[in-house]
């Protein structure tokens, strides 16, 4: 990947397996309340592909922010399951550590090309996708932690 269209079609492809991600999760989910947040997940991914879309093709800019915060909770929580019953909590520890992945690759990515457009659309894809974390990070911290 060296052009940012390549790098953004990457990102919107990664965008769309999430969504597909979370809708074959909420396929297997039994319990109801699980199933849409599961769809709910899907459909913020799909709000994601479409915002890159956005990007491609000049509609929208998409550029480092501000800092996002940084619960760190996925980094402590050890990998899980994607079984039929999937809990809440694991719903959402699946759906912190893919974000955390996304966000190291941009990251990692956007360190490694020199100073240009590229780098900051690459910085702008990391700071999307540690948003995308400190949601999933917050819900756990309200609904998850709040109960233990």
């Amino acid at each position: 990947m060296n052009t940012i269209d390549e790098i953004l079609d990457y990102a919107i492809d990664q965008e769309q397996q999430a969504a597909d991600f979370y809708t074959s999760l909420a396929g297997r989910a039994e319990k109801a309340g699980m199933k849409e947040v599961l769809l709910e997940f899907a459909e913020e991914e799909k709000r994601h592909k479409e915002r890159l879309l956005a990007v491609k093709t000049g509609e929208h800019e998409l550029t480092p922010e501000q800092e996002v915060l940084d619960l760190k909770i996925s980094d402590y929580l050890v990998e899980v399951d994607e079984s039929d019953d999937i809990s809440y909590q694991d719903a959402l520890i699946i759906a912190m550590k893919r974000e955390r992945a996304a966000y190291e690759l941009y990251s990692d990515m956007a360190e490694k090309v020199p100073e240009s457009q590229l780098k900051e659309v690459l910085a702008g894809l990391a700071k999307e996708e540690a948003k995308h974390k400190l949601f999933f990070e917050s819900e756990y911290d309200d609904r998850v932690l709040v109960d233990n």
